[in-house]
């Protein structure tokens, strides 16, 4: 294997899911103090580099499944996702925070849950095992095991009037104001 190949290699190795579960493991647990920040800066740049943010706190049985890898990814502090996991591209696993609503505290996933890119799953929601949760579905209550989410059919609005869709930049709006 010549260097080009080795170096290839190493690259795409930074890649996989052992690199991130490493990482991540020692960015929380190491016990030399400038090590772990070190290892904590490296999760991070890691995190920023794919548009994710996967926060250590959250709990994880297992090493989840990122077939797209972690482009838009969130899991919130808090969250606990079970054994066996499979999560697409833009997924949220988000902590509901506002006071007095009736869904606050963090998501609840069970083992073997199948998440579909674009999904969100927000606030303190019990998702069972063995549970598919499709595509860009926003899932706000709790979920039995053995059950698949999905979304209805688009509802389509018409209007008699044209609607204007143009794309007004702040500084723009910000001029417009002033004057």
């Amino acid at each position: 294997m010549g260097l080009k190949e080795k170096i290839g290699a190493f690259l795409r190795h930074k890649q996989t899911k052992a690199y991130f579960w490493q990482l991540r493991q020692r960015a929380k647990t190491c016990g030399f103090y400038p090590l772990r920040r070190y290892y904590y800066s490296k999760y991070q740049r890691l995190m920023a580099k794919n548009g994710a943010d996967i926060a250590l706190g959250c709990e994880m049985a297992g090493v989840p499944t990122f077939p797209h890898g972690f482009y838009g990814i969130f899991v919130s502090e808090g969250a606990k996702l079970g054994k066996g996991c499979v999560i697409f591209h833009q997924v949220t696993i988000g902590s509901n925070t506002l006071p007095g609503s009736p869904g606050r505290g963090c998501p609840v996933i069970g083992n073997n849950v199948y998440i579909g890119c674009g999904a969100k799953i927000i606030g303190n929601v019990h998702v069972g095992d063995n549970v598919r949760i499709g595509a860009n579905c926003v899932v706000t209550r709790d979920v039995p095991d053995n059950a698949t989410v999905v979304l209805e059919h688009p509802r389509v609005i018409i209007r008699q009037e044209t609607q204007d869709n143009t794309f007004i930049r702040h500084d723009q709006m910000a001029a417009e104001h002033e004057t």
